[in-house]
């Protein structure tokens, strides 16, 4: 499923006489100039950028012809971000330009898509290390109004799972730890050692000194390593960065396939590639954030969240929670509400949320969650009888039952629950026991 979003460029975007002038859409006003000034780590910075568009337009699992999807920026207090995902979803990558990578102003807060086309790609290609790289992000001095005739309109199909991308990474990142950081020199020989081509194999990496070990099997205190060609992406931005650092989910001997990221960190500008658990999960599917999303209550703290959130460059929790009246959990519920619109992501290196705002309407929640369709419709219709903490599910000629384990979790006897064990979120009829067992929906009459 797709959905059609409309991007209007005054120009194409381009670099000229060391001044890269990237082309905006949409934001706070049409066709914002979020900063003005120059990178203090061109080579580097052209680099980062071109890696993520690069991913923007590659699909890693089955790889078929080129995408065509923009990568967004936020300006925000002095740091830019860019983002994208892999046209398969499975991959998501960011550039974040922090303060000392910029020398200039970030002279208006907002989020838009910005024009990474062909010329400006070969351009950027061809920065070397003396050359200054001066960036405009949005149109200089230029209104539509004068400019009708030079309005460039580019309709771009956008998947409606890479929408629903941005709440489930944030939500998965939420949960990262560091978990190792190894010189630049270490890491490119690591790199070096992984496989090249196209794979579909899931490893495990495990700190050893001041390098990284590649294991078979999941081990405490290891990260998971899902499709190592995935990475292909960092490599060129090795010459430039001090470390490397790995984030993942806390791992057990026996754990599932798990996402992970990994940054390249250069003091100026971070680079880095989130991994889905398997080269051929997209991250529209993993189904994090529906436990938050199943409560009645998380649209009206969304709006009311979404009216506190400012563009500091990190989301405070504690604060939002403190000046909203609620509780903790229920603003990171919130949060995960405003991601499925895309307004806030989540930043591993500095273990906080940041406000983004994307031109879609957080009403696409459910419509674009299929499990929580499904559970809506099983208690409007009656069919969840619970149990105590169990409950028995009655969906078309089956039944099934839904039982709780010690750990609060939900375990179901239907076929989509045996194939994924909970590893890709609750099944609709675990999520319909949780949402009437926690009294987070009223069921209708």
């Amino acid at each position: 499923m797709t959905v059609t979003q409309t991007y209007r460029y005054l120009a194409a975007s381009a670099l000229g006489h060391g001044s890269l002038a990237l082309q905006t859409s949409g934001g706070p006003a049409p066709n914002p100039r979020f900063f003005r000034g120059f990178l203090t780590t061109p080579q580097a910075a052209a680099v980062g950028l071109l890696a993520v568009a690069e991913v923007a337009r590659t699909r890693y699992h089955r790889p078929v012809s080129p995408a065509s999807l923009d990568p967004v920026v936020t300006g925000s207090r002095g740091r830019l971000r860019f983002e994208s995902f892999s046209g398969c979803c499975g991959v998501y990558a960011r550039l974040d330009a922090l303060p000392t990578g910029l020398d200039g102003d970030v002279v208006e807060h907002g989020t838009t898509n910005v024009d990474v086309n062909n010329p400006l790609r070969e351009a950027l290609s061809r920065v070397a290390g003396l050359d200054p790289l001066h960036l405009s992000v949005g149109p200089d001095d230029l209104t539509v109004s004068t400019l009708d005739g030079a309005v460039v309109e580019k309709k771009v199909p956008l998947p409606t799972r890479w929408l629903r991308g941005f709440a489930e990474v944030q939500v998965l990142a939420a949960r990262f730890e560091p978990r190792a950081e190894i010189p630049a020199a270490e890491a490119a020989a690591f790199l070096r050692r992984l496989p090249t081509a196209t794979d579909r194999s899931v490893l495990w990496v495990v700190p050893a000194g001041r390098t990284l070990r590649l294991t078979s099997r999941p081990v405490p205190g290891s990260v998971c390593l899902a499709g190592a060609s995935r990475l292909a992406a960092l490599r060129p931005m090795l010459r430039f960065a001090r470390t490397l650092r790995v984030y993942g989910p806390t791992v057990m001997a026996n754990s599932a396939p798990l996402p992970s990221t990994w940054e390249l960190d250069t003091g100026a500008l971070r680079l880095s590639l989130t991994l889905s658990p398997e080269p051929y999960r997209g991250f529209s599917g993993e189904g994090a954030a529906l436990t938050a999303l199943a409560d009645d209550d998380v649209v009206d703290d969304a709006d009311l969240v979404s009216a506190l959130l400012s563009w500091d460059p990190t989301v405070d929790v504690d604060r939002l929670a403190s000046q909203a009246g609620i509780d903790a959990d229920r603003v990171r519920g919130a949060l995960a509400q405003l991601g499925t619109a895309g307004r806030v992501g989540y930043d591993v290196a500095e273990a906080a949320y940041f406000h983004r705002v994307m031109p879609y309407d957080a009403g696409r929640a459910e419509r674009d969650n299929p499990r929580l369709v499904g559970a809506r419709a099983l208690l409007d219709a009656g069919a969840v009888e619970p149990d105590g903490t169990s409950a028995t599910v009655r969906s078309g000629d089956h039944v099934y039952r839904v039982r709780q384990l010690a750990d609060g979790g939900l375990t179901c006897t239907c076929p989509w629950w045996a194939k994924h064990r909970g590893q890709r979120g609750p099944c609709r009829h675990a999520l319909a026991t949780r949402m009437l067992l926690t009294d987070k929906v009223e069921v209708s009459a």
